[in-house]
């Protein structure tokens, strides 16, 4: 979804009106794409190979699965109306998105996705840790967590007034940093990928990974679906840090993720 398009449109609503269909259809077809060709691919054609991989033993009901993809169609609605408000933002020189991309090099380039990236994991941390209080669970949030067994399906099954939440990442980094259109194209594949992943329900990564002196400060599949089943817990998006800094990872969480790995190479 890009930031910068040669829009006409001579206001908010028009740009709305104009830039929401479009973006809504992008962000479906990402979805088919990575949550559904993830579903296709170990929910359904590598099942019987990869049981051994499996976090949770048992599997989600059809309506679960559906109520996820419902509630993600939902979500990509009020994505395509924040989108549309930043690009007449950024079309009326309101945001800090260049278009030129010499104008800051290749470096910058690169950083600024890595910048999107440690903004953006602890913007959904907090906002995280905000959502599981208890009134906003009860009335927000619980929608995502209607899923304690999630599929891949479920990386966008929000509640609307969290998706608007979830979107506010958007405007704040256009606002606050120079980024052009493709690095936040990139950014955001970055960030289908890795919720893709932690809805999977499948671990992949290698016994000793959450220990090891690179992999403990990234995020497992494990990870967030212990979240799912166990709720009070593991908050973090990419990385592990802010859940090692105020001590939020499930107690077992080193252990699952061994005993789930324990098979890896079978």
């Amino acid at each position: 979804m890009s930031l910068y398009i040669k829009s006409q449109c001579s206001g908010l609503f028009e740009c709305a009106i104009d830039y929401t269909p479009i973006f809504f259809l992008i962000l479906v077809v990402r979805y088919l794409l990575i949550s559904g060709g993830a579903f296709l691919i170990f929910w359904i054609l590598l099942r019987r190979n990869i049981e051994h991989k499996r976090i949770q033993e048992n599997y989600p009901k059809r309506r679960t699965v559906l109520n996820e993809i419902k509630w993600s169609i939902l979500t990509f609605t009020i994505f395509g109306g924040i989108g549309s408000m930043v690009v007449w933002a950024s079309h009326n020189g309101y945001t800090k998105v260049y278009r030129n991309f010499d104008e800051y090099g290749i470096a910058y380039f690169i950083l600024s996705i890595v910048l999107f990236m440690i903004l953006h994991d602890a913007y959904f941390y907090f906002s995280h840790r905000l959502m599981h209080t208890k009134f906003l669970f009860k009335k927000v949030h619980k929608v995502h967590h209607l899923s304690n067994n999630p599929t891949p399906w479920a990386s966008f099954s929000f509640h609307p007034s969290e998706a608007v939440l979830e979107a506010g990442i958007l405007p704040v980094f256009a606002f606050l940093f120079p980024y052009h259109p493709l690095a936040l194209f990139v950014s955001l594949l970055i960030m289908s990928v890795m919720n893709a992943l932690g809805h999977l329900g499948y671990e992949f990564y290698p016994k000793g990974f959450t220990k090891h002196l690179i992999g403990k400060w990234f995020n497992t599949s494990t990870h967030h679906n212990m979240h799912h089943s166990k709720v009070n817990c593991n908050y973090g998006l990419y990385f592990n840090w802010w859940d090692r800094i105020f001590q939020t990872n499930h107690s077992l969480y080193h252990e699952t993720f061994e005993e789930v790995t324990s098979n890896q190479n079978s």
